[in-house]
């Protein structure tokens, strides 16, 4: 199964191009097409997966590569596909996800007049995120980047005759160009230094000197802001609550596990070239995204917002776990994220459906008219709040420990700030999803016109959600997700080793270099991962006893990690219902106690107004000034051209009329007026021409006497 991966992009690619052209003219306007294929592609991907699971090993690795653009013998760049245990478990979770986000949407989009279209923009969606999952370079990962960005576009703008919505699909696209162009940017210095965008090729040119320190470091840190933008990082975060204006099976499938979840693959797959500067870089980015979205998540009455504020948090604690070293961690929140919040939010989308509203002040007691939802919706806040049994515990302690033990193990006790900031936003999850949970489905109706007509969902809707409750609980993780995903070791600073070192260099260089065509490539077992190359002089006993401290310390900070995460959850569900149920603190009182600081959260840290009065203000004044630069600077000078041209052209015209044309008539003139004069001594009488000559005679005589 694995040698015919790359048919499973190609299926939704398939279904796109039917449905855009002829989908309204097919059967159910083509509804199962699009979900037929992508079922097949799941179907491939379970295979895909069992026989990654069945050789159980770290390092396996299947590398197909072939020339895409030559020039002369040499080819310039190469195509392929790249799977690994990572790839493995992402295709089974974009699959997965797109598959029930495709069945939901049978129901929940039911009767809308673009319903073929909005199946061929799932497909397209969906062919998009899969071959950046497949890709194995530099080049084609930018490539479905774009094309992701791209048909996230047409999906959250998809109600384009709603201002807001299309307003939402602009602001989406403008803004991860913003972080896009910090992408391109990396990919440019490492195609520069290293001449290949190869993953493997990168990766070893790193290793032998080519690209290092702080040139390096510059690389990593463009790369990732591609994943800032992708991934909803402070501060390009504030398109993401705005994308809830698309349809609610568009947000699922955007905030579960595939467009937001890209930026975190990135940041995974490209893992061994980020040097130590990069990854306290990523981690301060992403501490500050899980507390301020997690803060601003109290204060939104959205049942959509609030989930996707979540989001943003969540991708904070997964993106501040690579950076402090988590590497299994962070990707296994990813991919234990991608089950429960993408029932959250197709959960929502049944309540919306049933009450036609998303604000939860006007729902209330809707457990005993949607059970099944509010059981499922139940199920995934347990897991998102961090409870024992259920995949967002094990994951998300498994980031706090890893946070725990970067601050015991750093010299600066600053970095502290990592568990401690963590700790505490875990606790505010807990608190702010079960007040979700609570004003949603417990207590009395507050509208009572929406609770009379509130029912279940039907079967196409609730079926989806079952399956991600059952994928929510932690069993189906623990155990085998730490062994086959494993960190892969850094190879930033490979070119300073020493010769002993070097050995192992080339061991890893051996290991990512790239397959022969066509065939799998299972790394040796022997291959070097999360430790590091071992230092120069250092002893075997020396070496042993290091590791033997770091997996005391491990084990302490995730000991640690764990029963502090289990005391905060339980602390901010207990405050939950404190506060929303059993009414010992009144709400209302506490806001009106803190009002200048829900306000401030309510309104979003006033990240909008910030931009809004800064770069788009600052944008349109310099659009204005350029338009007055043009206007009176370009065209003025233009037009005083224009006018010298005029007036010198004046001039030379009076200087052709009064001299060069006086000239000529001047000496026609004089010509003609001696001419005349010449004519009267001309008389014909002798007698005259006599009396000249003798006065003639005299003048001369005279002058001769005197």
């Amino acid at each position: 199964m694995i040698r015919y991966a790359y048919i499973i992009p190609l299926l939704p690619l398939l279904s796109f191009f039917i449905n855009i052209a002829v989908g309204k003219r097919l059967p159910r306007k083509g509804d199962w097409l699009c979900l037929g294929t992508i079922a097949i592609g799941l179907a491939m991907s379970i295979g895909i997966f069992y026989e990654v699971f069945r050789a159980y090993d770290p390092n396996f690795r299947y590398h197909v590569v072939f020339p895409w653009l030559t020039v002369g013998d040499r080819a310039l760049f190469n195509a392929g596909i790249l799977i690994d245990n990572v790839t493995a478990v992402m295709l089974l979770v974009v699959t997965i996800v797109s598959t029930l986000v495709h069945l939901f949407s049978i129901g929940y989009m039911h009767g809308d007049p673009r319903y073929s279209r909005f199946f061929a923009y799932l497909s397209i969606f969906s062919f998009s995120m899969l071959g950046l999952v497949l890709a194995e370079s530099f080049l084609f990962i930018y490539i479905f980047w774009e094309l992701v960005g791209l048909s996230s576009y047409l999906l959250i703008g998809f109600w384009f005759e709603k201002k807001s919505a299309s307003d939402a699909g602009k602001k989406a696209f403008i803004v991860n160009r913003v972080g896009d162009f910090g992408f391109l940017i990396g990919i440019l210095i490492i195609y520069a230094t290293c001449g290949v965008l190869g993953y493997d090729q990168v990766f070893l040119a790193i290793g032998e000197g080519k690209l290092s320190g702080t040139l390096l470091t510059l690389a990593g840190i463009g790369v990732f802001c591609g994943a800032i933008g992708k991934s909803a990082q402070f501060p390009l975060h504030v398109w993401l609550p705005d994308a809830m204006e698309g349809p609610t099976p568009v947000s699922a499938l955007i905030h579960a596990a595939t467009m937001v979840a890209a930026g975190v693959y990135l940041v995974g797959r490209v893992y061994p070239m980020f040097t130590p500067d990069a990854f306290l870089f990523i981690a301060y980015f992403g501490l500050i995204t899980l507390f301020l979205t997690a803060t601003i998540a109290l204060a939104q009455n959205d049942i959509k917002k609030v989930l996707a504020y979540s989001t943003c948090s969540q991708l904070g604690y997964m993106i501040m776990g690579l950076g402090v070293g988590g590497y299994t961690a962070g990707l296994a929140h990813l991919s234990t994220h991608a089950a429960f919040k993408a029932c959250l939010f197709l959960g929502s989308g049944s309540v919306i459906h049933a009450v036609h509203s998303q604000d939860i002040q006007e729902m209330g007691g809707l457990r005993k008219k949607m059970p099944i939802t509010f059981v499922t919706f139940l199920i995934a806040t347990l897991a998102i709040s961090g409870v024992p049994g259920f995949s967002g515990f094990y994951s998300k302690d498994m980031i706090l420990g890893a946070a725990l033990e970067f601050g015991m193990k750093s010299e600066n006790p600053l970095h502290m700030i990592f568990f401690i900031g963590a700790l505490f936003t875990a606790g505010l999850t807990a608190f702010y999803m079960f007040r979700l949970v609570i004003l949603t489905f417990f207590g009395a109706p507050k509208d009572h016109h929406k609770f009379d007509h509130a029912h279940e969902s039907p079967p196409s809707m609730w079926v989806p959600l079952v399956i991600l409750a059952g994928l929510s609980f932690s069993f189906w993780y623990s155990g085998w997700f730490g062994t086959l995903i494993q960190k892969p070791m850094s190879v930033a600073n490979l070119a300073g080793m020493s010769a002993p070192a070097k050995v192992a260099t080339k061991e890893h260089a051996a290991v990512m270099a790239p397959a022969p065509h066509g065939e799998a490539a299972s790394a040796p077992a022997e291959a070097p991962h999360a430790a590091g190359p071992a230092v120069h002089g250092e002893t075997r006993e020396g070496a042993a006893h290091d590791a033997e401290h770091d997996a005391h310390l491990a084990h302490t900070a995730h000991t640690y990690a764990m029963y502090s995460s289990v005391a905060v959850g339980t602390l901010g569900i207990f405050l939950a219902f404190v506060v929303f149920s059993f009414g010992w603190i009144n709400p209302d009182r506490v806001v009106n106690a803190v009002k200048p600081l829900h306000t401030f959260l309510q309104n979003k840290w006033y990240f909008d107004e910030l931009y809004e009065a800064t770069v788009i203000d600052g944008s349109k004044a310099l659009s204005r000034g350029l338009a007055w630069f043009d206007l009176h600077v370009v065209d003025g000078l233009v037009n005083l051209s224009a006018q010298v041209g005029v007036f010198v052209s004046f001039l030379v015209g009076k200087f052709d009329d009064y001299v060069v044309d006086g000239a000529v008539n001047g000496l026609a003139s004089a010509t003609t007026g001696s001419g005349s004069l010449l004519r009267r001594l001309q008389t014909g009488k002798l007698y005259h021409y006599v009396f000249v000559l003798a006065g003639g005679a005299l003048i001369i005589f005279l002058i001769k006497a005197f």
